[in-house]
């Protein structure tokens, strides 16, 4: 047995072979009943995602307001908010993975088209999907619960006090780039051949690290890392909070995802490649 066996594990070379990659246009995809029912799960999962998550925001505030006597220092705290977003991503994913691939933000869709792991139609007809299903969910939270929806700022994203927007920025931008390179690894086929004793169960880590960039960044910009997310809230509050800043919630993690693309597919993955050909190179001489 060779030394690259003996690191990678006796698997036959077709267990490294990645999926082709996605064609640019894919007319065909429009013509297919699997593909309307992704973009239904999308919006379905992006809907119920923001219901939740904006109720926990709202309810929060709720819990703590002095005037309907809270305590400052109960309800769920940003430990809990967090919770939720990391926690509805993992449900989320989990239920929708086999269906559309489970992306439910449209940073982690431009950062698998820019991988050529989506077509062009299909990562523009999902970050519609998912645009639409965030503001269906931030509607039913105001149909709901009106009165604490305007009260409590609508769960809109907006830089805070006393950050520049060079902060926020760079915080969206790192805080998507883990969450996008996070959703790279734990989807990497090559996982299999690689760590074979490790069961990955990939919307477990993905829904850490929402949860865990949510603990970082809830204190900048409330933590956007998904367009439909920060869009949702923005177009039901529709107050100039809301808008100020919005571009920092698009630019920044599609900039992230984008550096999370070209970081896992040419630099990790290249040397993954490279492995791979010392690999079948030295296994014809077994």
């Amino acid at each position: 047995m060779t030394k690259d066996v003996a690191e990678h594990g006796s698997f036959p070379a077709k267990d490294y072979h990645d999926p082709p990659p996605a064609p640019l246009f894919d007319p065909v995809e429009l013509t297919k009943w699997s593909f309307y029912r992704a973009l239904i799960a999308e919006f379905v999962a992006t809907l119920l995602f923001l219901y939740v998550t904006v109720l926990t925001v709202i309810g929060y505030k709720s819990q703590i307001d002095p005037d309907l006597k809270g305590d400052a220092c109960g309800g769920v705290g940003i430990l809990g908010i967090a919770w939720a977003f990391g926690g509805m991503i993992f449900v989320l994913v989990y239920c929708t993975a086999g269906i559309s691939g489970g992306h439910i933000n449209p940073a982690v869709t431009f950062g698998l088209f820019l991988a050529r792991k989506v077509s062009l139609i299909r990562a523009v007809l999902y970050m519609v999907a998912q645009c639409l299903g965030a503001i269906c969910g931030v509607a039913l939270v105001k149909a709901f619960q009106s009165a604490y929806y305007v009260k409590y700022g609508g769960g809109a994203n907006s830089l805070s006090d006393g950050y520049s927007t060079g902060v926020g920025l760079g915080a969206e931008i790192v805080g998507t780039f883990v969450l996008v390179y996070t959703v790279f690894s734990a989807t990497d086929p090559k996982r299999k051949a690689r760590d074979s004793h490790v069961p990955v169960l990939a919307p477990l880590p993905i829904g850490f690290a929402v949860f865990i960039v949510h603990l970082a960044t809830i204190p900048v910009t409330g933590t956007g890392i998904n367009p439909a997310r920060s869009l949702g809230a923005a177009v039901i509050y529709n107050n100039d909070t809301a808008w100020n800043d919005h571009w920092l919630f698009w630019v920044g993690p599609f900039i992230g995802a984008a550096l999370a693309a070209f970081y896992h597919q040419f630099i990790l993955r290249a040397g993954a490649a490279k492995a791979l050909g010392s690999f079948r190179s030295n296994s014809s001489h077994v």
